[in-house]
């Protein structure tokens, strides 16, 4: 009898795609979320200053493979309507079929604004633009295509926050598109186990100022399976700069410990922006996973970020937050998707030296930034290439040469 069962099972696990794809198909959002295992990090894979040039699934596979040397295994996407995120789920596909340990999960956005977005005309903030319905279909298509990878659908990107004035929604219509995907999975028409959000500021969670709590955003809370909220201290260098500068009493110290002491005090910050959410979430009587959908520290400004504004940007600062980062959240078992992969210079090309061109791990010339030298010493890039270049350290390796670009805060503190 027990000689039967095991040729039964030995057939079943042969005869089923799934299992022959390994364990990772068993995994579920509710499985990845605060695994501390299952690192997150948002994802473009655009190599030159136009979005008309889609990444190639080639392309794609080279930078997964980077990714995975650096033990990420979760990525986060934006839209549906460029052919790369077509091109990324092809990629990961072919890379689980040539190697069974391969595991890469994604978090897939669905781009939303509203009607009349990105023109001249009135803005209509109730309403969806005319493309929304069909960037939601085609996440759906995806999402059923290939369930062993999408376990998560994020519906729009800072679509709710204010600031966003191009294009952002009143909560209803974000609320309207979770509540008809949530639907689809209790017809079956989705996999049940897909979890659904909206990747979206702190503010716009309830975690800022009272204009965002309405009715609309609390439904729009116990509708999604759990938050996904943004923060980012870095503009708030800028902005609101009441954590950014230097104490009177850390006046001796030198300048690499007043640094430090900025970013961990920036650090604290996003930390009170992710407890306000919560508290906002349980103050409307819910209590559901929070998750980080995107911060980040880019290396390089000629704005308000760099030298000649708050000196926040380089590649030490940059460094030291994502380290920090992680260990908060990795303590905290919370999921950071964190902004950015690589570098992509199509976000403000006519200003290439723009800090949103510069929030990525590795630059467009396949340099790994200061926060991957230890890698870069430990060999995990070694025989991966990036457009034919190896993974190589920026500023050739030398610290003293990139702490020329490091400058201290001017702001005073009080203690």
């Amino acid at each position: 009898m027990n000689k039967v069962l095991s040729i039964i099972f030995f057939l079943f696990v042969a005869c089923n795609p799934l299992k022959k794809l390994g364990h990772v198909n068993s995994l579920t959002a509710q499985n990845l979320l605060g695994n501390v295992k299952y690192q997150g990090i948002c994802y473009g894979g655009y190599r030159t200053q136009t979005r008309d040039i889609e990444p190639k699934v080639a392309e794609i596979k080279e930078d997964l493979k980077i990714l995975k040397a650096i033990k990420i295994k979760f990525i986060r996407t934006y839209n549906v309507h460029h052919k790369e995120v077509s091109n990324l789920l092809q990629a990961i596909t072919e890379l689980k079929r040539e190697d069974a340990s391969f595991e890469m999960y994604v978090m897939l956005g669905a781009w939303i604004d509203c009607k009349n977005a990105w023109t001249d005309k009135t803005h209509i903030r109730n309403e969806d633009s005319d493309r929304n319905p069909t960037e939601i279909k085609e996440a759906v298509r995806l999402a059923n295509q290939y369930p062993d990878i999408v376990k998560v659908i994020s519906v729009g990107n800072e679509a709710m926050v204010k600031w966003a004035w191009a294009y952002y929604v009143d909560p209803c219509v974000i609320l309207k598109w979770v509540k008809y995907l949530q639907d689809l999975k209790k017809q079956h028409l989705l996999p049940n186990n897909l979890w659904i959000t909206s990747s979206d500021n702190f503010a716009s969670w309830g975690g800022g100022g009272n204009e965002y709590h309405v009715d609309d955003l609390n439904n729009l809370i116990r509708s999604v399976d759990y938050i996904s909220m943004h923060t980012y201290p870095m503009h708030d260098t800028h902005y609101n700069p009441e954590f950014w500068g230097i104490k009177e009493s850390e006046q001796k110290l030198t300048e690499k410990e007043k640094i430090d002491s900025s970013m961990k005090r920036a650090v604290e910050y996003s930390m009170v922006q992710y407890q306000n959410v919560v508290r906002y979430m349980n103050s409307i009587g819910v209590n559901k996973p929070v998750h980080i959908g995107e911060t980040g520290w880019a290396t390089q400004s000629n704005e308000q970020y760099g030298n000649e504004g708050s000196k926040a940007t380089d590649e030490y600062k940059s460094a030291k937050y994502y380290e920090l980062m992680r260990d908060w959240t990795n303590k905290n078992s919370i999921t950071c998707f964190y902004f950015e992969a690589f570098d992509e210079n199509w976000k403000n090309n006519s200003n290439p030296l723009g800090s949103e061109n510069h929030f990525g791990l590795i630059n467009m010339e396949s340099q790994a930034k200061y926060i991957l030298w230890d890698a870069v010493n430990k060999g995990v890039f070694k025989g991966l290439f990036r457009n034919g270049k190896p993974i190589v350290k920026t500023y050739n390796g030398m610290e003293e040469k990139l702490w020329l670009d490091v400058k201290t805060p001017t702001n005073t503190l009080k203690n």
